[in-house]
């Protein structure tokens, strides 16, 4: 144990993590002014896939998403649970097959609205700031592929003696 609690300081990372529950929520209460249960804002990405592209493995579904395996496996077995999507064998043993169900694909075209309605809410956002977050992010990304967050940690980083 060190010296002092770190976790008493202001966490940097805490507004933006705030932020974007937030603004997470205030999608999910779209869905529910329009009597839409049991969805969530991370599923519209995987379902309005899954309705251009036909069933999927969950390893092609990462792919096509541009997400880790591990994180659409828990996705997808929260669309399982609201039934949204079916889980069927896949070529071999070891994989799934995901498709959407009837209730998923009928969310679809609203879905695909609302994805439209959000992305022009963001370029609405970003002429209201000085600093658009969508190119803040993207100065971070570049920064980030200059310099890695794991080399900018270890160079910070102070290790207690052993």
């Amino acid at each position: 144990m060190t010296s002092s609690d770190p976790t008493t300081l202001p966490d940097p990372w805490h507004s933006l993590h705030e932020l974007l529950a937030a603004m997470d929520a205030e999608i999910e209460q779209v869905y529910a002014e329009r009597g839409i249960e049991g969805v969530r804002p991370r599923f519209a990405y995987p379902l309005i896939r899954l309705a251009h592209t036909g069933p999927l493995t969950i390893r092609e579904l990462a792919t096509s998403l541009g997400r880790s395996h591990s994180a659409v496996s828990q996705t997808v077995a929260a669309l399982r649970k609201e039934g949204l999507v079916t889980s069927e064998p896949g070529p071999d043993a070891r994989t799934r097959r995901i498709g959407l169900t009837e209730r998923g694909r009928s969310l679809v075209p609203f879905l695909e609205a609302e994805w439209r309605a959000t992305h022009a809410t963001v370029a609405e956002l970003d002429s209201e700031i000085p600093y658009a977050m969508t190119a803040v992010v993207e100065e971070v990304r570049r920064a980030l592929e200059r310099r890695p967050m794991r080399q900018r940690i270890l160079h910070h980083l102070v290790e207690p003696p052993r």
